[in-house]
C-alpha cells in the first residue's frame, strides 16, 4: 500500500509540473517549420543582447534544455546556502547539462528563464535551428544600443569594438565579478521598429522601470558553479565554442572528463558546441527536421507506441478469456453449494416474515394507546393555555 501511495503521489506531482508548461511544449510539428522571421528574432533576443558574452553563451546553450532550467531554478532556491566544495559536490550529482549548472551562479537569470518558459523555449528553438541568425541579431541590437549612446564601457563592463568586423564584444570589467545589466528593451535600442512584435521584457527584483535607462544590479562574484561555464561566443563563426578546461582556476573539483565526449562536436571537449538531446528530457523540438537532426524523430517512437498498443490489446483479450473460463469453472464447481445457500437464505427470510406478521397486531394496539395518550395531553395543554389567555397569565 505504501508503494502504491508513493506511486500515486509521484504521478500527481509529475502532472502538476506538466501543467506549468505552455501548450505545445511536448508537441512537435510535422516536417520543417518556417524559420523565425527577423522581427521574431529581435523580439526574443532584445532582453539579453546586452549581457556579457560569457553569460550570453551559457544562456544560449541552457535554453535548449528548458526542463533542466526549471529543475535547476527550484533546486537553487531550496539550496541557496550551498557554497564552495559542498556546492560542487551537489552539482556533480545532478544530471544537468554543464551550461545549466553554470547558471546556478546567477539565480536571477535562472528565475527569469524558468518563469518566462515560453520565451526560453523560443530562444532555444531559434538557437538550435538558426545559430548564425541569432548571433547576427545580437550584434545588430548591440549596434542600435550603441548608436543611441546606451552601450559603453563602465566600471562594470568593457565594450570592445573589433575594427575589422565592427563586432561588439561585451566583457566583465573584472574576471571575478559579473554584472548583469537591467534595461527596458523598448527604449534602450531607440524607438522599437516592429510595433506588432514588441520585445520580451524581464526586470530583476529591485529594478524600477524608468528609473534608469540602463543600470546594473549588485555584482555577482563567480563561484563554484561558474566552473561549468565553458562556452564562449564565436562571432566570426556564428556559433558558440566550448572548452572544458575553461575556468579551471575557479573550480578544480569538477570531473571534466565525463563531459568531454558530448559537449563539443568531434569530441575532446573543445570546439563548436554540440547539443546533447539526452538533456532535452522529452521536450519536443520545434519541428520534425530538427528532431531528425538530433536523432529524436517521431517515426520510431510512433512504431514503438503502436507495437505497445498491439501487445496491450492482445494481453487484455487473453485476460478476458482467462477470467471468463475461471468464472465458469467456479460456477460449475460451487453450483451445489450456492443452491443450498440460497435455500437457507429463503427459509430464514420466511421465518422473519412470519414473526413480523405475529407482531403487527401487538404493534397496532400499542400505537393506538400511545396516540390516545398524546391526544389527551394535547387537550389538557390547550385548556391551560385558554385559562392563561383569559386571565392575562398567572401571578
Amino acid at each position: 500500500m505504501k508503494i502504491r501511495a508513493k506511486l500515486i503521489q509521484t504521478i500527481a506531482l509529475s502532472l502538476a509540473c506538466l501543467m506549468m508548461f505552455p501548450p505545445g511544449l511536448f508537441a512537435q510539428t510535422e516536417g520543417g517549420a518556417t524559420p523565425l522571421r527577423q522581427e521574431e528574432l529581435d523580439q526574443v533576443l532584445a532582453p539579453i543582447a546586452l549581457y556579457p558574452d560569457s553569460l550570453l553563451a551559457q544562456i544560449f546553450m541552457a535554453s535548449t534544455y528548458p526542463l533542466e532550467v526549471v529543475e535547476a531554478d527550484r533546486w537553487t532556491k531550496q539550496n541557496a546556502g550551498l557554497k564552495g566544495d559542498a556546492l560542487t559536490t551537489a552539482l556533480e550529482g545532478k544530471n544537468w547539462d554543464p551550461s545549466v549548472k553554470s547558471l546556478v551562479n546567477f539565480p536571477d537569470v535562472l528565475a527569469m528563464m524558468s518563469q518566462e518558459l515560453e520565451w526560453t523555449q523560443k530562444l532555444g528553438d531559434a538557437f538550435l535551428a538558426q545559430q548564425q541568425d541569432v548571433m547576427n541579431t545580437v550584434q545588430s541590437l548591440r549596434q542600435k544600443a550603441q548608436a543611441q549612446g546606451n552601450l559603453e564601457t563602465t566600471e562594470q563592463q568593457k565594450v570592445i569594438v573589433q575594427k575589422e568586423t565592427q563586432t561588439i564584444v561585451i566583457e566583465s570589467a573584472s574576471p571575478q565579478v559579473v554584472y548583469v545589466p537591467a534595461y527596458n528593451p523598448t527604449v534602450v535600442y531607440g524607438s522599437w521598429w516592429y510595433p506588432s512584435y514588441p520585445p520580451y521584457a524581464y526586470y530583476p527584483p529591485g529594478y524600477a522601470a524608468g528609473a534608469a535607462l540602463f543600470s546594473f544590479g549588485v555584482g555577482v562574484a563567480v563561484g563554484a558553479a561558474w566552473g561549468y561555464a565553458w562556452g564562449g561566443c564565436n562571432w566570426r563563426g556564428g556559433n558558440v565554442d566550448v572548452d572544458i578546461n575553461r575556468n579551471t582556476n575557479i573550480n578544480r573539483n569538477i570531473n571534466r572528463d565525463r563531459y568531454s565526449r558530448d559537449i563539443a562536436r568531434g569530441g575532446g571537449g573543445r570546439g563548436e558546441w554540440n547539443h546533447n538531446p539526452s538533456h532535452r528530457k522529452g521536450v519536443a523540438y520545434r519541428d520534425q527536421n530538427t528532431a531528425n537532426k538530433f536523432n529524436r524523430g517521431e517515426s520510431k517512437n510512433a512504431k514503438s507506441r503502436e507495437a505497445f498498443r498491439g501487445r496491450a490489446e492482445t494481453g487484455r483479450q487473453d485476460l478476458a478469456r482467462d477470467s471468463g473460463a475461471r468464472a465458469r469453472d467456479s460456477v460449475q464447481r460451487d453450483g451445489g453449494a450456492q443452491t443450498r445457500d440460497r435455500a437457507q437464505r429463503d427459509a430464514k427470510s420466511a421465518d422473519r416474515q412470519n414473526l413480523q406478521q405475529k407482531q403487527r397486531p401487538q404493534q397496532r394496539d400499542t400505537a393506538r394507546a400511545q396516540q390516545g395518550s398524546r391526544q389527551q395531553s394535547v387537550k389538557q395543554s390547550a385548556g391551560r393555555s385558554a385559562d392563561r389567555s383569559a386571565f392575562g397569565g398567572y401571578d
